[in-house]
């Protein structure tokens, strides 16, 4: 199986369905495969609730699910990756969308664009597949700025031979460029200019299934060819990916909440582009236990199966020698009393193998002081990742007796 067929999400019958559907509009240079498409197969298609539609995944551990939140597809494109934007309107403004998908992201940062600025707007729109960009073609449009979007894949399949027809009528405005890249991201990163783009909008399926788009090593290529001001925007409120940010040399705080009980996670180089600390636990954990550990993908080549299993054996190497052990979410409890005699013993069992004696420990509390200085609204001294660093220089202290109390 290739990189390709691995890496695409969208469910074998979709994905089949419309594979057929562009093999006869290749072979007959008739219309009525794409224009009865959706009419015809309706059902694969999922309706949210703000009126837009997704579509299913295929089945990954015994479950299938959608690639967008059941509260709104186009409307978490705006609350997820437009609204934490600070973007400059003055000023010509670069996106660079990874897994565009259907082109709903694009497409909110286009009427977002529209509507504010008269400047210029690059978007870089990059998706493996060419099979999940042809469903953005597919489904009716939920805001009339898709239809831009849909014109530029579109132009892009008939350019990779996988459509014939140019049926997308609307033009796309002047002072937008939309280039769209069929390929792996981690490879279309590597040829991209350094200090590039305001914003990366990050969107794959999950960690567990892509985790090479989630990697220190992805995260370094962002540093480079993101601006100083810029932002990376991601859904994922993951410990891992929010630890690689910070290991590649971005800042990190809280994205929205929006069709999940978490926020997802923002990444700047510049600390005053992010308002929100994450969750002072969220912090702790990442800084302390071994589900922070990272992605690693050193050549920016590897499989999916070889970079989760490199984090596995890392993680079992770091417990209880780098790390506290994340068994019972052990570091969370630092500092505080513990009433559960049960938990606290297996607690206090993982602490004792990292040289601390208790959770109410000299030792303990020396590690997460940094947290009495929290707050929900961080600036450019205090905030999540300075304390996540601080809190990791403490535990090393500890559990090397580089310091006496």
């Amino acid at each position: 199986m290739s990189y390709e067929d691995d890496a695409r999400i969208i469910s074998d019958d979709i994905f089949e369905l419309v594979n057929e559907c562009f093999r006869q509009e290749r072979s007959t240079r008739n219309i009525e495969s794409r224009v009865n498409f959706f009419d015809t197969y309706n059902d694969y298609f999922v309706l949210t609730d703000d009126g837009s539609y997704s579509i299913n995944s295929k089945e990954i551990n015994h479950k299938v699910e959608t690639l967008h939140t059941s509260t709104g597809a186009i409307s978490e494109s705006f609350e997820k990756f437009i609204k934490p934007m600070k973007f400059d309107y003055s000023s010509d403004i670069a996106v660079l969308d990874i897994c565009a998908g259907l082109g709903y992201n694009s497409s909110a940062a286009i009427a977002d664009f529209i509507k504010n600025s008269n400047a210029n707007l690059t978007i870089d729109m990059v998706e493996i597949s060419k099979a999940t960009f042809a469903c953005g073609l597919l489904v009716p449009s939920p805001i009339p700025e898709h239809d831009i979007t849909k014109r530029a894949i579109e132009d892009e399949l008939i350019a990779q031979d996988y459509a014939t027809l140019s049926l997308e009528e609307t033009e796309i405005p002047e002072n937008i460029n939309i280039n769209v890249y069929i390929e792996d991201a981690r490879q279309t990163v590597q040829n991209l200019a350094d200090n590039t783009y305001d914003a990366i909008f990050l969107d794959p399926f999950s960690q567990n299934m892509a985790p090479e788009l989630f990697s220190v090593e992805f995260f370094k290529e962002f540093r480079r060819i993101i601006k100083d001001d810029g932002i990376v925007a991601t859904y994922t409120s993951s410990a891992p990916v929010r630890e690689g940010f910070i290991d590649a040399g971005f800042y990190i705080g809280l994205g929205p909440i929006f069709g999940r009980k978490q926020g997802g996670t923002l990444a700047s180089p510049n600390p005053s582009m992010l308002e929100h600390s994450l969750p002072r636990n969220d912090e702790i954990r990442i800084a302390l236990s071994d589900v922070g550990i990272p992605f690693r993908d050193p050549g920016l080549n590897g499989s999916s199966e070889d970079i989760l299993e490199r984090r596995t054996e890392e993680r079992h190497n770091a417990r209880h020698n780098t790390r506290i052990s994340s068994a019972v979410k052990t570091p969370i409890f630092l500092g505080d009393e513990m009433d559960d005699e049960k938990l606290k013993r297996r607690v206090e069992r993982n602490l004792a193998k990292m040289n601390i004696p208790s959770t109410t420990s000299d030792e303990a509390r020396y590690i997460v002081e940094v947290e009495d200085d929290y707050h929900e609204k961080q600036d450019g001294e205090n905030n999540s990742t300075n304390r996540i660093l601080e809190m990791k220089k403490r535990l090393k202290k500890v559990k090397n007796e580089e310091i006496i109390f």
